[in-house]
């Protein structure tokens, strides 16, 4: 294990998620949103906020190359719309570019005498919800594979690729787990490729996520996908501690049942960015 490469415009590293946006992702959620539209908004979240920490006098510095893989009843491609839907990894420069549109949200904030005020502010939309037909994960995951060697061919030197991998289902095309496996094993010259794993799920109360043992996960499809994520990398374990997680030395990064609060922490813990130059 060595994830100790510098990130730079020279050496970017990669952000790959990958969305299930089958027909179950319609369920609603506490927050009164389906938990594909949920979902969408963590990520154009992240998306924005990996712009704002890439951004520098001169523009949007290339650190970070991304991409999203969307699969559901459409099958598996491109989780952009508009220009960006040509490829799957993008420099980031061209993510911010290509904002597919900007909504307008309302949010409260303090009005600094003890109360609220409501405020308008612009969000920038480049991932939408969409949940229809099944989960077919393996093909999603071969997909994963495909780009990502190829990446990693063109970007030896570079801190190795993050996958986030978000569902709330089994798949319906086969055990994804032993594809998995063989994702953990493309690597660059600073180490492997970390799968994250994360399953969502409206229960509150009953979630599960960076466990150090698949003792008490509740069934097979739990512990098998506890065994695809990667070991918790030692970068990321202040990011999780501070936001009051326990982790230990085995831990996986892998998330079961989880809701609203789980899905912000693991994209936040999960995106953040060691070596940064």
């Amino acid at each position: 294990m060595s994830y100790t490469a510098d990130i730079s415009r020279s050496t970017p590293t990669c952000f790959l998620f990958v969305i299930d946006q089958s027909g179950s992702m319609d369920e609603i959620l506490d927050s009164g949103e389906s938990k594909a539209e949920f979902v969408a908004n963590v990520l154009n979240k992240t998306l924005y906020q990996l712009v704002i920490r890439s951004t520098r006098a001169d523009g949007v510095r290339n650190y970070f190359d991304v991409g999203v893989i969307a699969y559901g009843g459409a099958g598996v491609g491109s989780g952009f719309r508009g220009a960006l839907n040509s490829g799957i990894i993008h420099p980031l420069s061209e993510i911010e570019a290509n904002v597919l549109r900007v909504d307008e949200k309302h949010k409260k904030v303090s009005d600094g005498a003890g109360g609220l005020v409501e405020v308008s502010v612009k969000f920038p939309v480049w991932f939408e919800a969409v949940n229809e037909g099944g989960t077919p994960m393996c093909e999603a995951m071969h997909k994963v594979a495909e780009v990502l060697v190829e990446w990693c061919d063109a970007h030896p030197g570079s801190y190795p690729p993050t996958i986030i991998h978000v569902t709330d289902g089994q798949s319906t095309d086969g055990d994804p787990s032993r594809i998995a496996d063989g994702l953990k094993q493309i690597a660059t010259q600073d180490g492997t490729c970390l799968l994250f794993n994360l399953h969502i799920d409206r229960t509150s109360g009953s979630a599960v996520l960076f466990p150090a043992t698949e003792r008490g996960l509740p069934d097979s499809y739990s512990k098998m996908l506890y065994r695809m994520s990667s070991v918790f990398p030692p970068h990321l374990v202040a990011a999780a501690k501070a936001k009051g997680h326990e982790v230990e030395e085995d831990s996986r990064f892998f998330g079961y049942k989880a809701n609203i609060e789980e899905i912000v922490d693991f994209f936040e813990i999960g995106t953040q960015a060691a070596n940064l130059r």
